[in-house]
């Protein structure tokens, strides 16, 4: 521990002892430094805030309505790109620095000044904004924030506007291209139904769909002409018999009741047998009440004729003919009902063969209007989706124009400020007074480590390693004694004329004097 100590004091006598290195140094430091401190102009900073509201009342009333566009990624886009080199050259045009550009090293120095003087500060979520900018002339740099500020809403406001009128540029030019293939479009498929008129698909049905509803129509209208030629026949039969079974002594024709049941049973088992077969269920049964209903009628014309000869035949043929002349009309209508059906199963033949002659035909002019109905509907939707974007890009654009004045307003406009920012030279002065004494001591101790000198018992032993056994100290002289005071003195004088220098520079920056 005793050795640090007197290791502190000998670096301490060494300093004292080249004092006057340090104050020479001090001193030529100090007045250089003030000197250029006191040259440095006047800096003016002008500041100017604004305010960028992104929580409009519009937004949640618009959605899915326009556009979205989120404001918040918008915002900061314009911040980071509002510094680069277009907008800054369009800042120094407004703001008349422009005049100052000779050649092209000129005009890279002042947008390089500019993007490192013009500052951007943001204060977190509430989107408000701070630009500031530092210069000696006052008004320059008034109107250099103003520009940017300009810059700023024009990138803000008009950004999007730019934005809007390209988009329905683009859109307008789109919606005029797919009108005329539209109109193309149409006009072939016009051309085309034109052409193949008669020949033309029906709503929703392809050949092979025609084709299968005319087989199917054909062999319907068949299966009725089949069933109505087998009821002509039966109504036919039935009457035969009837003409055959005449009474004896009255050709009178006798038709029983009983008759129109079977005749009625007799279609319904042509019916059965044109699905089914014989050895179907229900065509047994019907065989077998039409055989039963057979016999009941023997049995009720024995009946009839025992009840005419008691009768004297009174009441002969009364009711009975009757259902005679029905047969006969039902027998007319049949008739009527079959060349209908005649003409009918001809007209689905024809159908069917026309159909036929043209299989090579109408299945290429399906697929050809197929293809021109699907290029048709492809352009058709193309057009109503791009009318439905412009009308949402329009009211897009109508929306941001009536509210921008809310989304965008300066809070403190740029003002011509009063008095300097800069530089404060009572921090320079200060660092130059500091850095003075921290050089001249370094200076001082430097040069008594290059020209040492043993002032101690401690530094002889320590660079001779010998031991020491005493010293004797200096004995001055009354007049060496005074003379070495009166040069602590001046040293003092010399210091404390630094400092009081130092004090006056202070209280003249302060007060403005300088």
């Amino acid at each position: 521990m005793n050795e640090i100590f007197e290791q502190w004091l000998g670096y301490l006598r060494g300093i004292w002892r080249n004092r006057w290195y340090a104050m020479v140094c001090a001193w030529v430091i100090c007045i250089i430094g003030w000197a250029v401190v006191l040259k440095l102009p006047d800096q003016y900073e002008v500041s100017a805030r604004v305010f960028v509201d992104t929580q409009t009342i519009l937004r949640p009333l618009l959605q899915g309505l326009t556009v979205e566009v989120n404001p918040d990624t918008q915002i900061g886009l314009i911040m980071k790109t509002l510094l680069s080199r277009p907008n800054l050259e369009q800042i120094a045009i407004s703001s008349g620095l422009d005049t100052q550009i000779q050649d092209t090293n000129s005009k890279d120095k002042i947008i390089a000044e500019l993007q490192k003087k013009i500052s951007l500060i943001s204060s977190g979520k509430e989107n408000l904004y701070t630009i500031t900018f530092e210069n000696r002339d006052p008004k320059l740099a008034k109107q250099v924030v103003q520009s940017t500020l300009a810059v700023f809403e024009n990138n803000l406001v008009g950004g999007s506007r730019r934005d809007s009128e390209a988009a329905q540029r683009f859109i307008d030019e789109q919606i005029a291209e797919y009108e005329l293939r539209l109109s193309e479009a149409e006009n072939r498929l016009k051309q085309f139904k034109i052409k193949n008129t008669g020949r033309m698909p029906s709503e929703g049905q392809t050949y092979n769909v025609r084709l299968q509803q005319a087989t199917t129509d054909l062999s319907s209208g068949r299966l009725e002409l089949s069933q109505s030629e087998n009821r002509r026949n039966s109504l036919q039969q039935q009457i035969n018999q009837a003409l055959q079974q005449q009474l004896k002594g009255d050709g009178e024709i006798v038709v029983l009741p009983i008759d129109q049941r079977i005749q009625s049973l007799e279609q319904n088992l042509d019916e059965l047998l044109i699905k089914f077969t014989d050895k179907h269920p229900d065509v047994s049964i019907l065989r077998q009440t039409i055989a039963d209903l057979r016999k009941q009628r023997e049995h009720d014309r024995s009946r009839y004729a025992a009840s005419l000869a008691e009768s004297g035949g009174g009441t002969r043929g009364q009711g009975v003919n009757t259902v005679y002349q029905q047969l006969k009309v039902r027998l007319a209508e049949e008739e009527a009902n079959l060349a209908s059906l005649r003409v009918r199963v001809d007209e689905y033949t024809n159908r069917y063969k026309e159909l036929q002659a043209q299989l090579s035909t109408l299945p290429q002019i399906e697929a050809e209007f197929a293809a021109l109905n699907r290029d048709y509907e492809v352009n058709r939707k193309k057009y109503d989706e791009l009318l439905s974007r412009r009308e949402s890009l329009r009211l897009s654009d109508q929306a941001e124009q009536s509210k921008q004045d809310l989304r965008y307003k300066i809070i403190d406009p740029p003002q011509i400020p009063l008095s300097p920012t800069g530089p404060k030279r009572f921090l320079l002065m200060t660092a130059v007074l500091g850095a003075g004494l921290g050089a001249g001591l370094g200076l001082a101790f430097l040069i008594a480590q290059i020209w040492p000198t043993f002032d101690s018992r401690y530094g002889l032993k320590q660079i001779a390693n010998f031991p020491v056994f005493g010293s004797v100290s200096q004995i001055l002289s009354p007049v060496a004694v005074r003379q070495e005071r009166r040069m602590i003195v001046s040293y003092m004088c010399l210091g404390g004329i630094l400092v009081m220098i130092y004090a006056g520079l202070v209280i003249a920056e302060k007060f403005e004097i300088l």
